[in-house]
């Protein structure tokens, strides 16, 4: 078993690096704790839904680092890292984790503006006169 286990989420615009090891529940997210870093507990539960799923709260520290984005994409980012690195670390869990579709990577992304438009989708008002 490796010491530790360094795996990438990415979501949106967002890329997490996640290394975890075995611990007593310590999650760093760029030198600041899971509530300094997340205040909304919304996105502390997106964080620590892994843990919850295989039932290992309390028992890994997470030292991560996380660029780019906003706080919600960031959140994606270091769930789908947290997944893979305990997938590789427990045996028997990845169809636990893969019944949540924590494996798959969101594609989602922003639709570009296109030319002669405001945004996106957005039109400018017609005027028939």
């Amino acid at each position: 078993m490796a010491s530790q286990i360094n795996k990438i989420g990415r979501r949106k615009t967002s890329t997490a690096r996640v290394y975890i090891k075995t611990g007593t529940g310590v999650i760093t997210i760029n030198n600041r704790t899971l509530e300094e870093y997340f205040p909304l507990a919304a996105q502390q539960n997106v964080v620590n839904l892994p843990f919850v799923l295989t039932e290992t709260e309390g028992k890994y520290d997470a030292k991560i680092s996380v660029r780019g984005g906003g706080y919600s994409g960031q959140a994606g980012a270091i769930q789908l890292g947290i997944a893979r690195a305990l997938d590789e670390l427990l045996e028997g869990m990845h169809s636990v984790l893969k019944a949540d579709s924590l494996f798959t990577r969101d594609d989602r992304m922003v639709e570009r503006k296109k030319y002669g438009q405001p945004k996106a989708r957005k039109r400018y008002q017609f005027s028939k006169r």
